[in-house]
C-alpha cells in the first residue's frame, strides 16, 4: 500500500487549500483505491493559515473574538485558533485583510482589528502567539495594532494620531508605559516575504503599489515608517520586517516577536515536516508554479522536505511556468485553458489526481 501525503496550498482566487487537497485525493483513490492518503493542506502565513493548522491539529478550537475594527474602520467579526496547549494562532488577514476594504486606502488603512482579536485571545489565556502575516490592507508598521495594545502613538500637540500608516510622519513620542506585555510563551510572526521595512525593496515601496499607493504615497508611506522605526527602535533593516506593511517589523521590535518563514513553521505545526518521513508520495501545488515558488512558498518548502528522500513529489498547479524538477500537471493544460480551468477547479484537480496516481503510484 503506498503512503500518499497530498499537502497544497490554495488556489488563490479560486480554492482553499482543503477543498483542493480532496479533489486531488478523489481522482487518486478513483485509480488506486487502496492507498493510504494523508491530507495536510498548508498556509504560508496568509490567508488559509488557521484552516491549514485547525484541520491537522486534534483539539484545535475557533474561538470567537467578537466585532473588531476592520481595515478601513468598518466593523469585521474577528476570531482566533485555539490550540490545546495555550497558543493562539491569529491570522492577520482575517481582520485586516485587503478584501475587507471597500476600495484600497495605502495611506488610512489600520492593523487595529489584529491588535483587538490578540488582545481577547490574551485575555482567554493564551499562552504564547503566532501570527501569520499576508494579505494585509495597511502599511501601517503594525502601529494600529499596538495602539489596540495599548500603545499610544501621540503627535507634536499630545493627541493620538488617527488610523493609517501616512499619519506616522506626524509621529511625535511614542508611549509604550500602558502596552501589554507579550505573552510569557513568545510570539513567533510567520512571513512569506524577506523585504526590510524601508527602501526601495521595502513595505511601501514593494508591496503598496497592490494596497492602491501612488508613487507619491509610496514615498510618503516609506518616510512615515522611517519616523516610526526612529523612535520604536528595533530592526527595521531584518528580513522579514516589511511583511504585512511593516507588521512584522511593528511587533518585533515593540514585543520582541521572531520573524520567521511561514510555510516551514506551518509545516512544522501541521506534521507534514514528520509526514513526509515516512511517505511514498508527496504531493503539493498551487495556483501558479514559477521561479518565485522555491522562494519560501508552501509548495518550495515541501519539495525541499522530499528532495533526498525516496519520497516521489509532484506538483499540481493551475499553471506551470517553471521545472519543478519532478512530475507536475497543470490545470489549464488538462482544462484546455485557462476559462476552463478556472470555471471548474475541482473537475480538474481530480483529473491531475488521477494522473498523478497513474504516474507515481
Amino acid at each position: 500500500m503506498t503512503r500518499v501525503i497530498i499537502a497544497p496550498d490554495s488556489f488563490k482566487g479560486s480554492l482553499d487549500a482543503a477543498p483542493v487537497a480532496e479533489a486531488i485525493a478523489r481522482g487518486w483513490v478513483a485509480v488506486r483505491p487502496g492507498d493510504e492518503l494523508v491530507l495536510l493542506p498548508q498556509a504560508d502565513g496568509g490567508e488559509g493559515t488557521l484552516d491549514a493548522i485547525a484541520s491537522a491539529m486534534p483539539g484545535a478550537r475557533v474561538a470567537d473574538a467578537g466585532p473588531v475594527t476592520g481595515p478601513d474602520g468598518r466593523i469585521v467579526e474577528g476570531h482566533w485558533l485555539a490550540l490545546p496547549d495555550g497558543t493562539a494562532v491569529v491570522e492577520l488577514a482575517q481582520p485586516s485583510g485587503l478584501p475587507l476594504m471597500a476600495s484600497p486606502d495605502a495611506r488610512g488603512a489600520t492593523t487595529r482589528g489584529l491588535g483587538e482579536i490578540i488582545a481577547r485571545a490574551l485575555d482567554d489565556g493564551a499562552e504564547r502567539l503566532v501570527v501569520g502575516l499576508g494579505g494585509s490592507a495597511s502599511t501601517d508598521g503594525g502601529a494600529g495594532a499596538l495602539a489596540a495594545l495599548g500603545m499610544r502613538l501621540l503627535d507634536a500637540d499630545g493627541a493620538e494620531l488617527p488610523h493609517g500608516g501616512a499619519a506616522l510622519a506626524r509621529l511625535a513620542r511614542l508611549d509604550l508605559s500602558g502596552l501589554r506585555p507579550a505573552p510569557a510563551g513568545g510570539v513567533r510572526l510567520l512571513s512569506d516575504v524577506t523585504a526590510p521595512l524601508l527602501g526601495p525593496t521595502g513595505a511601501a515601496a514593494v508591496f503598496g503599489p497592490q494596497k492602491g499607493a501612488s508613487e507619491a504615497d509610496v514615498a510618503d508611506l516609506d518616510a512615515a515608517l522611517a519616523r516610526f522605526a526612529e523612535l520604536l527602535g528595533g530592526d527595521p533593516t531584518a528580513a522579514g520586517a516589511g511583511a504585512a506593511g511593516g507588521t512584522g517589523y511593528g511587533f518585533a521590535a515593540a514585543w520582541g516577536a521572531t520573524l520567521e518563514p511561514g510555510s516551514s513553521a506551518i509545516a512544522e505545526l501541521t506534521g507534514l515536516t514528520t509526514a513526509v518521513r515516512d511517505a511514498d508520495v508527496l504531493l503539493t501545488g498551487e495556483g501558479r508554479f514559477d521561479a518565485t515558488s522555491r522562494t519560501g512558498k508552501v509548495v518550495g518548502n515541501a519539495l525541499a522536505l522530499a528532495a533526498g528522500t525516496a519520497v516521489r513529489a509532484g506538483v499540481i498547479a493551475g499553471r506551470v511556468d517553471a521545472d519543478p524538477g519532478c512530475w507536475s500537471a497543470a490545470l489549464v493544460e488538462l482544462g484546455g485553458s485557462v476559462d476552463a480551468a478556472l470555471r471548474d477547479p475541482a473537475r480538474w484537480l481530480e483529473a491531475a489526481g488521477a494522473d498523478a496516481a497513474r504516474a507515481l503510484g
